[in-house]
């Protein structure tokens, strides 16, 4: 892969547009795999994630975090900030 951060989204998804927007609140560079521009992407991610995944998923520095809530969860726990500093910092 080739970004610190990935996320796997699908259009129309409400839970992929607000955890785009987190990463963005915190000026997170990220690489988005839109499933609708390549379906391929789908399978990928399915088999990363494991089958019957939602979307989003996100990893962060190769660690599979999961998706929106599990996100936002790192973040109200304040683990989120840490996290991205150090693939920062790697990167």
């Amino acid at each position: 892969m080739n970004s610190a951060v990935e996320i796997y989204t699908r259009p129309g998804c409400g839970y992929c547009s607000a955890a785009r927007s987190l990463l963005t609140r915190k000026k997170a560079s990220f690489t988005e795999f839109d499933v609708a521009q390549n379906p391929s992407w789908r399978e990928e991610m399915y088999d990363r994630a494991g089958e019957g995944s939602t979307f989003p998923q996100i990893w962060i520095g190769g660690t599979h975090i999961g998706g929106c809530d599990d996100l936002y969860t790192l973040d109200r726990e304040g683990k989120l900030d840490g996290l991205l500093e150090s693939v920062k910092a790697v990167s």
